[in-house]
């Protein structure tokens, strides 16, 4: 259920603040939001997966950690990564 490799680079290139950046808050929210599309997409057929739920909430945790910190050290860049990831509608 990881993100593929291929767009694991692309979402690293799309949400890099420097040319050597990969850690960033913002390709980890990046890529948090990927796996939980994947995930939420996998339960809609599997809804006895407890245990894949458990990892889920987990995700959408750290996520809402990366998120509240990014909010606080710059609010521009929190707004401007949430409406292009499309999380808060």
């Amino acid at each position: 259920m990881a993100v593929e490799k291929q767009r694991k680079e692309e979402l690293v290139k799309k949400f890099r603040r420097s040319e050597l950046d990969t850690g960033s808050s913002e390709v980890q929210v990046a890529l948090l939001t990927e796996n939980i599309q994947n995930l939420t997409e996998h339960f809609k057929s599997n809804k006895n997966d407890v245990h894949g739920k458990r990892g889920l909430i987990r995700m959408v945790n750290r996520r809402r950690k990366l998120l509240d910190y990014l909010k606080s050290k710059s609010p521009e860049r929190y707004t401007s990564l949430i409406t292009e990831l499309g999380i808060r509608k």
